[in-house]
Formats: C-alpha cells, structure tokens, sequence
C-alpha cells in the first residue's frame, strides 16, 4: 500500500480505548494530518458513547478535514485490522464525508 500526495493513505491504528487515523504522503515520507478520540475537537463530545460511535466520529472528522486540505480520494490502510467494527465504522464515515477509496 503506497499513498502519494494526490492521494495520500489514509491509516487506522486502534488500542484498547482510542482510535486513530492518519493521511500519509509515502513519496515525501511525511504525515499530512492526523485525527483521533484524543483530538480536542473530539474529546468532549465523545463522553458516553460506544466504540464504534467514536470510530464514526473519527471518520466523519478525518473526511471534513481532508476536504479542507483538498484531498477527495485516497488509499485506505486498515493496518492489519480485519474489515469490521470499528475500523468499518470509521471507513464509512470517511465515506459517507465524501472521500473516494
């Protein structure tokens, strides 16, 4: 998996309490911007809710950045992590802010 800066790879990492998602240049070597549920933006407004609505929120946050920084399509990293859960939840988010996979 190799993201360029027209399309960066967009990477979920996930411990055991937060979620975290990343947009990588791989040709520079240099990370864009990063969002998670310790994001300032994010962490009030997170109290109280499942794991898998704090992974939707991270997604939808990642996609209104990205559009703020001009990205619409990337390449998704799940990072090892099988296809469900969380790392859905935060893959549709992304898409349903308007990024393209």
């Amino acid at each position: 998996m190799f993201g360029t800066s027209e399309t960066p790879r967009m990477c979920v990492y996930k411990s055991t309490k937060h979620i975290y998602v990343q947009f990588i240049d791989d040709d520079k070597g240099e990370t864009l911007f990063a969002v998670s549920t310790k994001t300032n933006e994010l962490k009030d407004s997170l109290n109280g809710k499942t794991g898998i609505e704090k992974a939707a929120a991270v997604g939808k946050l990642a996609a209104e950045k990205a559009k703020d920084a001009g990205i619409k399509k990337i390449v998704f990293d799940r990072g090892g992590y099988r296809y469900h859960g969380k790392v859905k939840a935060v893959a549709e988010a992304a898409r349903e802010g308007g990024l393209q996979f």
